[in-house]
C-alpha cells in the first residue's frame, strides 16, 4: 500500500472520529500540502528512518514552497507528529513490519519572545477604537482587558455574557476552516473558563448589546465576523497609528504583561488565561516579571537617592 493511500484511510477513520474538527482540518492540510507530495508515492515498508529523516531535513532547509526558505522548528515538529501518529497506527494494525517513527530526530523548538504593546501604544489603540464608528473594533479593547484569544472573542455570544455577575463564560472558539467560519469547542479543557470583567468593559458590552442585531458579541452588519478579515482590520489600524506590526495575539500578551505589572499573582493569571497550569504562565511571561522587577528596583533606587545623601556619587 502506498503511504498516500494509508494517510487518507488514517485521516478518515482514525483521526476524524476521535479529534476536534480543527485538529482534523490541520492534520489534513499538513498531509495534503506537506507530506503526501514528498512521501506519498513510497510503499509503506519503504519508509525507513533514513528516508523520513532526509525529508525532515529538506523541510528544515527549504520546506516553505512560497519563499524557498526552511520551515520553523515548530512547523517541522508538527509534521513529524502527524507522520509518527500515522505510522504508529499502521504498525499497530500490522500494516508495517516495524515502526520507524520513534527514530526521527526533531529540531529543537524555538520559544518565541512574547510580544506586547507598550503602554503608549496601548493608549493609542484604545483611543482609536473608542473613536471608531465600527462597533466590531471594540473587541480589541475587550481582549486587552480579558486576555481572550481571537477565536474565543469571535465565538462569544450574548448568552456567554453574564451582566449581573460581571463575567463572561468561555467555552468555544472559531477559526477559518476550508469551507469558511467554523465554531468549535474551546482549544483545550483548560481553555474553558469564566473571566471576571472590570466595570468599564461591562459598560462597553451593555452599549454594544443595545446596538447589536446579532447573537454574536462581535458582528458586522448583523453577521458573525471571521478571523482573517478581523486580523487584517487590526493590522490596518496599527498602520494608520504608526505602531510597529504585531499579531492579534499580542493583545493577549499585553493583558498578561499588564496584569503582572499590576501585581496579579501567577495562579490567578493562569486561570484567567486558560493555561494548563501556573508553570506555563511563568515560562511564557518570565521576561515580563524580570523586567518589572528591574523597574521596581530602579524605582526604589531613585526614591532612596532623593532622600539620602549617601547615594550621591
Amino acid at each position: 500500500m502506498k503511504y498516500s493511500e494509508w494517510l487518507n484511510i488514517w485521516l478518515e477513520n482514525y483521526v476524524k472520529p476521535t479529534h476536534k474538527i480543527r485538529t482534523f482540518d490541520l492534520y489534513k492540510q499538513t498531509v495534503e500540502k506537506k507530506i503526501a507530495p514528498y512521501l506519498g508515492d513510497y510503499d509503506m515498508d519503504e519508509l525507513t528512518p533514513i528516508t523520513i529523516q532526509q525529508y525532515v531535513t529538506e523541510m528544515i532547509e527549504k520546506g516553505n514552497s512560497r519563499t524557498g526558505k526552511g520551515l520553523s522548528s515548530n512547523s517541522v515538529n508538527g509534521i513529524i507528529s502527524v507522520i509518527q501518529s500515522s505510522l504508529q497506527t499502521a504498525y499497530r494494525l500490522g500494516l508495517t513490519a516495524t515502526y520507524s517513527g520513534d527514530k526521527l530526530q526533531r529540531p529543537k523548538s524555538s520559544e518565541k519572545r512574547v510580544e506586547c504593546f507598550t503602554a503608549a501604544e496601548q493608549n493609542k489603540l484604545e483611543e482609536a477604537v473608542m473613536a471608531s464608528k465600527k462597533q466590531k473594533h471594540l473587541g480589541i479593547i475587550i481582549c486587552l482587558y480579558t486576555g481572550l484569544r481571537i477565536g474565543e472573542l469571535l465565538a462569544l455570544t450574548w448568552d456567554d455574557v453574564d451582566f449581573e455577575k460581571g463575567e463572561i463564560n468561555v467555552s468555544k472558539s472559531c477559526y477559518c476552516g476550508k469551507h469558511g467560519r467554523v465554531v468549535d469547542s474551546a482549544k483545550t479543557e483548560h481553555s474553558k473558563r469564566v473571566i471576571p470583567l472590570c466595570e468599564p468593559i461591562i459598560k462597553i458590552l451593555r452599549k454594544m448589546k443595545k446596538e447589536s442585531d446579532s447573537k454574536y458579541v462581535i458582528s458586522s452588519n448583523g453577521k458573525p465576523v471571521t478571523t482573517r478579515p478581523y486580523q487584517r482590520s487590526f493590522e490596518n489600524m496599527q498602520k494608520k497609528l504608526h505602531i510597529p506590526h504585531r499579531g492579534f495575539h499580542a493583545l493577549r500578551h499585553t493583558f498578561a504583561t499588564r496584569a503582572l505589572e499590576c501585581g496579579m499573582d501567577v495562579k490567578t493569571l493562569s486561570e484567567i488565561m486558560g493555561h494548563k497550569n501556573s508553570t506555563v504562565t511563568l515560562n511564557r511571561y518570565a521576561h515580563s516579571l524580570t523586567e518589572h522587577k528591574k523597574a521596581m528596583i530602579n524605582k526604589l533606587w531613585s526614591k532612596a537617592a532623593k532622600t539620602s545623601k549617601s547615594f550621591c556619587f
